[in-house]
């Protein structure tokens, strides 16, 4: 691939770039096998864009670099600021009071990963400074990848809206954590004061910037058809500065949307609608964001040890996913059977988890290629395989057309418990 490369650079002058030729024919080539393997296999086109992704990393593309960083890490928060405030739009905090259970199913899942990833690297020997970060990166369940699933199979229902949302709280629990661990391992405390310190900070400042764009769509709501494509054009300038202004002050871009897209809910409860410009554009930028992060994380190096860690973790993170949705099912209005498919669907890591791990790897220059060399693979695996899961999942729970016949679905909701849950 650098070979490649090396020749086009002798002969290729294009104005915008080399970089810009080699993106364009792989967002290309991404789209068309997208498209094929949700046509022909009945797969999301998501697994189609993280293949080739995966294969352009593996021959040594080298069109982003790790850590994230410039333009490649703002394009991957970008992308994941859309996609979670149009998730924190969807959760209405009401849900949390008339049902706490779903809350604390939500915590239950997130500290249960945690605790059980930490205890199985640690017992396996990996040191706590890269065993602690690593458990911090699995909580994160991947709403992008659930929406892009759910929007390709057409899903909708109760086990659905339930994974969506335990998805966006444990995304909300992992960037907070995340960027408050990467500040203290830059600046190590002294006592858990200053250690608390950081995360103060990470989710004040992005709690500020989430309000800010909230009230600032809000108004713009007021006085815009939300059908409008000038809308449009407003709300994705505005994620992208609440981004980039929260990210250089020090907060989370990704968290900041997301809170954003939850207290709108609050301003504005009336159901809303992205319009379909919005979808298009945020359809372009999600594409880029699965390729980027297949690109990248198929990059890590590989070898029989780290592959065991690898599989380790992803073991242990879907256990105790499984038990935290199941202990936290009782009484949170959800059949056994829904908790089982709520669990699968929670399977997905990508841009969120990477977004943790390259902060974290970014700050700890020690154990930091450590950390990488498993939470890199274990990101690729859990796209790809975690939006199959997510895929049958949905299936199985009689939410979406059956995943074999993707050309010729069925509508969604034509079998299964449609019982609703708050």
């Amino acid at each position: 691939m650098h070979d490649l490369m090396s020749f086009w650079a002798q002969w290729l002058r294009p104005s915008a770039g080399l970089p810009t030729v080699q993106w364009s024919l792989l967002l290309a080539v991404a789209a068309l096998v997208g498209y094929l393997v949700q046509r022909h296999v009945g797969l999301p086109k998501v697994v189609g864009y993280t293949l080739v992704g995966t294969v352009a990393g593996l021959a040594g593309f080298s069109g982003a670099l790790w850590p994230l960083q410039g333009t490649a890490l703002f394009l991957v928060e970008l992308a994941v600021a859309v996609v979670l405030f149009e998730a924190g739009g969807r959760i209405p905090l009401r849900w949390f009071r008339h049902n706490p259970m779903v809350l604390v199913q939500s915590i239950a899942e997130s500290a249960l990963t945690y605790a059980a990833v930490y205890w199985t690297l640690s017992w396996l020997g990996v040191p706590e400074r890269a065993s602690a970060p690593l458990a911090l990166v699995a909580i994160a369940a991947s709403p992008t990848v659930l929406m892009r699933v759910a929007a390709d199979t057409r899903a909708a229902g109760p086990v659905t809206d339930r994974a969506l949302v335990l998805a966006t709280l444990s995304s909300l629990y992992a960037l907070a954590l995340g960027s408050a661990q990467a500040s203290v391992l830059q600046q190590p405390a002294a006592d858990w004061r200053e250690a608390l310190y950081p995360a103060v900070v990470v989710l004040g400042i992005s709690i500020a910037m989430g309000a800010l764009l909230s009230l600032l769509v809000r108004l713009a709501l007021r006085v815009m058809s939300p059908t409008s494509e000038n809308t449009v054009i407003v709300l994705l300038a505005l994620i992208a500065a609440s981004a980039a202004l929260a990210a250089h002050l020090g907060g989370s871009a990704p968290l900041a949307a997301l809170l954003g897209g939850m207290l709108l809910k609050q301003l504005h409860p009336r159901p809303w609608a992205w319009p379909r410009q919005s979808s298009s554009a945020a359809s372009i930028l999600s594409m880029l964001m699965f390729v980027l992060v297949s690109t990248v994380a198929a990059q890590a190096d590989w070898s029989l040890l780290v592959a065991w860690l690898v599989l380790a973790l992803i073991a242990a993170r879907l256990v105790a996913k499984a038990l935290g949705v199941g202990l936290g099912n009782i009484g949170s209005g959800a059949s056994w059977r829904q908790a089982v498919w709520v669990s699968c669907a929670m399977a997905p890591m990508s841009a969120i988890a990477l977004l943790v791990a390259s902060q974290i790897v970014a700050a700890d220059a020690i154990t930091g290629p450590l950390i990488a060399s498993i939470a890199l693979p274990a990101i690729l695996l859990m796209e790809v395989g975690g939006a199959v899961v997510a895929t049958l999942a949905l299936f199985r729970a009689g939410e979406s057309s059956r995943p074999q016949t993707g050309a010729a679905a069925a509508p969604p909701g034509s079998a299964g418990n449609k019982k609703d849950l708050p």
